[in-house]
């Protein structure tokens, strides 16, 4: 028998309900904190966002903590290229005074295309620069200082500067990053507390990204950090629509360079080059399909897989807020 390293016991010793959140999708802020609201008057613990209508999230997420109570927020992700560290970890700052505890924070480069396109910044090392970036974050929140000197970053965050004492601040939250490439998920596993995947193939999570997750671990001498894994998932018996809806997601995913190189190394290299039968091949592994009872099960499976945590993101098919209802009500069914 294969013997469990401590990430596994960790993960499985976990109450399932801990242990699924959801990814919120919204056109504003206002519908973002009615449904991250509706989530947890669910029950459920945990919810993850990009943003809300192109809206800044953690501003978002400060305004969304004085209006809930104990649902944990995951930055899913917030990228680093566009906000200096230090900015960032004051923004983490306000959104613990007001969450203590419930802020989680996943940060990583974002997608190179837009990182370019829209703010018109060239994203030289992302890797390199990622590590930079978590170190400093990681001394001003733990420690409430930072002097650092590296490559890309020089830092002097401390108790006395030229413009006299300064007051300290620390924060507990956690600081995960993306992953979609090997290197990436054995970066998070140096560094992080955590990684967090997008649009992965399952068997990749299970055979390549997490051996590269407890690789880096090792490497740094420390427990595997969890790996929150993104899950689309579609509350539809209707395989043809559900499939329709799950090609799309494969096509889109497939313009941009991480994915395309992601897809090739899960074994789909032709995706890339618009092969229709591989696209739908990879379009049934990205997304667990049922009703839910099916979905039930699977999600138990894969939780029992290795993996650590499961970041449900709904693929509406025929009524949106029927189907996310059906999510929510499935998702706080754990907790019994």
């Amino acid at each position: 028998m294969q013997q469990k390293d401590h990430h596994t016991i960790t993960a499985t010793a976990r109450p399932i309900a801990d242990r699924i959140g959801m990814f919120i999708e919204a056109t504003d802020s206002m519908e973002a904190l009615t449904r991250i609201q509706e989530a947890e008057q669910a029950g459920v613990q945990q919810v993850w966002a990009q943003g809300a209508g192109n809206a800044d999230l953690l501003t978002l997420f400060a305004v969304v903590a004085t209006h809930t109570q104990r649902i944990k927020l995951g930055t899913a992700i917030v990228p680093t290229y566009p906000r200096h560290p230090l900015v960032m970890a004051q923004q983490a700052l306000a959104v613990s005074d007001f969450a203590p505890g419930r802020l989680r924070l996943g940060i990583g480069p974002g997608n190179p295309m837009l990182i370019k396109d829209w703010y018109g910044l060239s994203q030289t090392a992302p890797l390199p620069y990622l590590k930079e970036y978590l170190s400093i974050l990681r001394g001003v929140l733990g420690q409430g200082e930072i002097s650092y000197h590296g490559l890309f970053f020089n830092v002097e965050h401390t108790s006395r500067n030229a413009y006299g004492p300064t007051t300290l601040r620390r924060a507990s939250v956690p600081l995960l990053t993306s992953a979609v490439g090997p290197r990436a998920f054995q970066l998070a596993g140096e560094i992080a507390d955590g990684a967090i995947s997008w649009m992965c193939p399952l068997p990749y999570l299970l055979s390549t990204a997490l051996p590269a997750l407890r690789t880096g671990a090792e490497a740094s001498g420390r427990p595997t950090p969890p790996l929150i894994a993104h899950v689309r998932v579609a509350l539809c018996t209707d395989e043809s629509k559900v499939q329709a809806k799950a090609r799309q997601g494969v096509q889109m995913a497939a313009r941009f360079g991480p994915y395309a190189h992601m897809f090739s190394k899960a074994g789909f290299p032709k995706v890339v080059d618009g092969d229709q039968e591989e696209i739908d091949t990879l379009a049934r592994t990205l997304v667990v399909r049922g009703n839910e009872t099916t979905m039930r099960h699977r999600l138990e499976e894969l939780l029992t897989s290795g993996l650590d945590e499961l970041m449900l993101h709904l693929v509406p098919i025929v009524d949106e807020a029927s189907e996310r209802e059906q999510l929510l009500h499935l998702i706080s069914s754990f907790k019994k």
